[in-house]
């Protein structure tokens, strides 16, 4: 699986770590950054990843900031994301295998490391279920409708 990473300056010290054990565990990683406290503004990042998963070049993505909202919020702007903010195990699961997300995103002021783990695990290991298969039809009718 190949996974694009990006997070802003209230999320980089858990997307590092995160980075970090995916690449232990032999998962290819891009990091778009930030890797430092200084201000930042999340589109850059949170648009960065999900035109990098939208056009395929990445299976996966995920993005971190402070409460992870701000990064969900602009990575469903980019047509073909469907991002979801996730801060436990269960939504995690209940995204990808109903709602086929494509792009996690956690926020770092409401989870430590281990539970930030236990989500990308689940992410990761969690098949789309394909039972929604008109939900998914009916969000990309109304991607090209509003284009």
């Amino acid at each position: 699986m190949r996974i694009v990473a990006g997070a802003d300056h209230n999320g980089y010290l858990l997307k590092d770590v995160i980075v970090a054990k995916l690449r232990e565990q032999g998962f290819e990683v891009k990091d778009l950054g930030t890797n430092g406290p200084e201000r930042v503004l999340v589109d850059r990042y949170a648009l960065g990843v999900g035109e990098s998963v939208a056009d395929g070049s990445f299976d996966t993505g995920l993005l971190v900031c402070g409460t992870g909202q701000g990064m969900a919020i602009f990575a469903n702007k980019v047509k073909g994301v469907r991002a979801a903010h996730c801060n436990d195990v269960f939504t995690a699961r209940l995204a990808r295998r109903n709602n086929d997300a494509n792009v996690l995103c956690m926020g770092s002021d409401f989870m430590g490391v281990d539970l930030a783990l236990a989500i990308l695990e689940e992410w990761i290991n969690t098949p789309y279920g394909k039972k929604e298969d008109d939900t998914l039809q009916r969000l990309a009718d109304i991607e090209i409708e509003r284009a």
